[in-house]
């Protein structure tokens, strides 16, 4: 009878063990998907976390530029009293003089705002050409010159902030 209990309780034993380790496997496979998740859920948030920060740089970089499209517009209008001011005025009748001193002080005052703005006019004349903020228009030669060097800014270009603007049109020596 003796026997019997123990056969009877060896194959409960059994049953017991296989659901022990069921379940423990039940455990490990439990831990591994919380482990998985738990590593999903801390991607997305620093996924999130980088798309705010790319979000508030783009901002900041627009803030920083937004004028930029009105001041390239601005300074054609500058390049245009340029041509108006640097008209030989010796030859103008005393009316027509005043109109032009009134262009020179606008022209100052149109000087005054690019600055105030960060616009700064790019200094070529006489220094070697440089693509990254001129465009060579012309080639000419002249002895007396460095090859490569600008000898003629045929428009002038600007800098706003530490962005191009707009490059400096030139004729440089070959």
């Amino acid at each position: 009878m003796k026997e019997e209990k123990k056969n009877a309780s060896s194959p409960e034993k059994e049953k017991n063990e296989k659901k022990v380790k069921k379940e423990n496997k039940e455990i490990e496979d439990l831990k591994a998907q919380v482990a998985d998740l738990t590593d999903k859920c801390a991607r997305s948030q620093a996924e999130v976390i980088n798309f705010k920060r790319r979000k508030e740089e783009e901002t900041s970089l627009r803030l920083k530029y937004c004028n930029e499209d009105l001041l390239l517009k601005f300074v054609a209008v500058v390049d245009n009293f340029e041509r108006a001011i640097n008209m030989d005025d010796d030859n103008l009748d005393d009316e027509v003089s005043k109109f032009l001193s009134g262009f020179k002080m606008m022209y100052t005052n149109m000087i005054e705002i690019l600055k105030s703005n960060e616009v700064v006019e790019i200094e070529c004349l006489g220094k070697e050409f440089d693509p990254n903020f001129m465009e060579a228009i012309l080639v000419e030669h002249a002895d007396d010159k460095p090859s490569n060097s600008v000898i003629e800014v045929l428009q002038k270009g600007y800098m706003y902030k530490d962005k191009l603007l707009r490059s400096a049109m030139v004729k440089i020596n070959d």
